[in-house]
């Protein structure tokens, strides 16, 4: 995984003024008085918290690029249904299948990505296409038939594109995932620039606090092979393992009710 660039250290005014003779400090601060102090706005790395509907940041940082996997249904692998290729693939309740039917059981789950643009001052960045895709509460991916995964290869399940919109926003319907042998929990993530998806920004994924997925799968019946699965924690997942501070998820919620998510990503457009 490569890492994320970080914002410039900033120069620290008042230590710098400190070097200065007595006389010289004050005609400085003299000459500063009329203006308003400026925020230090370096943020060790972190994502930026300006509200991004109003096109401006202090800081912002590019989440870092991942793998899709074995499961993207993308148009990148011969002979594999191509989602994005089907107009319905537009929509916000991912649980069933693209047109309906096998709707996925699971605890509720909303997830809301808002979208910074790197090469607009970390602007929000709208009109972008976002696809989501990830595995049912069994741990298995629609598109594929596999050994390991099942047969869903007439299923189309978990998989949407959202457009963003002014405030560099998209908004899913969906569950909690599961998970399988080898991975912690996750979302995987395609950032296009538009609805053509002719040109790729950015692929990811979406990272769960360990704690919470636990207590997921321990207190929801429909994730009876999850919780029989041997747990890998975000520290020892080969994706997440060199750090995922900027693809975890903010949650809020409970194992019962469901969660809602949230993350701000910035992607160079």
């Amino acid at each position: 995984m490569n890492s994320a660039p970080k914002p410039d250290a900033l120069l620290d005014r008042r230590s710098a003024l400190g070097l200065m003779g007595g006389s010289l400090y004050a005609l400085l601060m003299a000459a500063c008085s009329g203006g308003s102090d400026s925020t230090d706005s370096s943020t060790s790395g972190s994502t930026s918290s300006t509200d991004s509907s109003s096109g401006s940041s202090a800081s912002c940082s590019e989440v870092p690029e991942e793998t899709g996997g074995p499961y993207p249904a993308d148009g990148s692998q011969s002979g594999v249904t191509n989602v994005l290729a089907n107009a319905n693939v537009v929509r916000r309740d991912i649980r069933g299948n693209i047109g309906g039917g096998s709707v996925q059981a699971g605890l509720p789950l909303s997830l809301t990505i808002t979208l910074e643009n790197l090469s607009a001052s970390c602007a929000a960045l709208r009109n972008a296409a976002v696809y989501i895709w990830h595995c049912n509460a069994d741990g298995e991916y629609s598109v594929y038939n596999t050994s390991g995964n099942g047969n869903h290869s007439a299923d189309t399940f978990l998989r949407g594109v959202q457009i963003s919109d002014s405030s560099g926003q998209v908004t899913f319907t969906t569950i909690y995932p599961g998970r399988y042998t080898g991975r912690a929990t996750h979302i995987h993530v395609e950032v296009y620039s538009d609805s053509s998806f002719s040109t790729l920004l950015k692929t990811t994924q979406f990272a769960f606090t360990d704690s919470v997925n636990e207590a997921v799968y321990a207190a929801d019946g429909d994730y009876a092979e999850s919780q029989a699965t041997s747990e890998t924690k975000n520290a020892r997942d080969s994706v997440f393992s060199d750090g995922y501070e900027q693809e975890l998820l903010t949650l809020s919620g409970n194992a019962t009710s469901g969660y809602t998510a949230s993350i701000t990503i910035g992607v160079v457009a």
